[in-house]
């Protein structure tokens, strides 16, 4: 049987994170973003879909993307089973590359789906020689699998954008709704409605999600899960871990402790 979930992590690829999850019902999510590009493939049933402003079902042979910070969640549909594989590679990484985001949140091609479970066989496979150089290959190629660009551009929301990167630069710190509001320079009430219309989540939630990407990285690196608590701005271990499970559908301890290959 395959195990419910697995992180997966390799001190020689240190930019790139992989995960494997068996029963998809066992591994539920809030919304929560990544600081991270994510990629993966559902390999089993279906599931609900949401990035950003678009909602779906993804079933068994879809990949799906996700870009940094787009809020977005994956869950069972009617306790159904279903199963995928998610990679999540850093940034800096990917733009030595000179790569650029995507706008396509998912994809049904199955050439895409097929490269990205070869992908995954030789990242699990230690003994794979070449490891960098296949994801090298990968992510040049990739916008070749999707659909040219033809969303018109989002409206800009220079205030709100205003407040959500004012979070992202005091996220260890103890911030208030007021803090955001004048910073910004919006009232509590439009902040709070039109914040969430356009990232998917309160300021709150989104100081929150902030805080577990922070914790996250720290996790990573081995780091003690009481010190990254109270760093994070979390009250104690405890209220950490009710995050961390509630946004990543994993222990604190889980994730730290993840066999590196």
């Amino acid at each position: 049987m395959i195990e419910v979930s697995r992180f997966w992590r390799d001190p020689a690829l240190p930019f790139v994170e992989a995960r494997r999850v068996g029963d998809g019902r066992k591994v539920c999510y809030a919304a929560h973003s990544h600081e991270s590009f994510s990629i993966g493939v559902i390999t089993g049933g279906r599931s609900t879909y949401l990035s950003g402003g678009n909602q779906g079902e993804v079933r068994a042979g879809t990949t799906v993307l996700m870009n940094p910070g787009v809020v977005h969640t994956c869950n069972p549909i009617a306790g159904q089973a279903w199963s995928y594989l998610m990679l999540f590679v850093d940034m800096p990484w990917l733009q030595t590359l000179g790569f650029a985001l995507p706008v396509q949140t998912c994809s049904t091609s199955p050439a895409l789906y097929s490269r990205l479970l070869q992908l995954f066989a030789d990242l699990f496979d230690s003994q794979q020689e070449g490891r960098e150089e296949r994801l090298t290959s990968f992510f040049i190629e990739l916008p070749s699998y999707l659909q040219a660009a033809c969303e018109e551009p989002q409206n800009a929301h220079p205030r709100l954008d205003a407040a959500a990167a004012f979070i992202r630069a005091h996220r260890l710190d103890a911030l208030t709704l007021q803090d955001i509001c004048s910073a910004s320079n919006l009232s509590r009430s439009y902040l709070i409605r039109a914040f969430r219309q356009r990232f998917g989540l309160t300021p709150h939630g989104y100081l929150l999600d902030q805080r577990v990407q922070h914790a996250r990285a720290q996790l990573r690196s081995g780091r003690a899960i009481a010190e990254v608590a109270l760093e994070a701005g979390f009250s104690d271990q405890a209220h950490l871990q009710r995050a961390f499970k509630q946004h990543l559908a994993a222990t604190p301890g889980h994730y730290r402790d993840a066999n590196l290959k």
